[in-house]
């Protein structure tokens, strides 16, 4: 599992890549990779919280982002061994 953090880098560039920014993200959750996304309080970028086979095959799906790939975000991708959850999230540890 992978917390990935998308921090902005130039956020005046984040209106004109929203929409393709979201289209990526729906993709995502589209293909099953994405478990839950969210806003960075107060305002500094997003957060998503990820299922991928590899490292190498989410780190290439997060420098698909639009907002990565032009430099509106800089990404921190934070490989997660979970080993506890509540029991609605079980599903987290198969």
């Amino acid at each position: 599992m992978f917390l990935i953090f998308l921090k902005f880098a130039d956020k005046s560039r984040a209106p004109d890549l929203m929409a393709a920014h979201n289209a990526w993200l729906s993709q995502g959750f589209d293909d099953g990779a994405f478990l839950v996304s969210g806003t960075l309080q107060p305002g500094l970028g997003g957060a998503i919280l990820a299922t991928e086979k590899s490292r190498a095959t989410i780190e290439a799906r997060i420098a698909a982002d639009p907002f990565v790939a032009q430099g509106v975000v800089t990404p921190e991708i934070h490989e997660i061994t979970a080993s506890k959850a509540n029991p609605r999230l079980d599903f987290l540890l198969a």
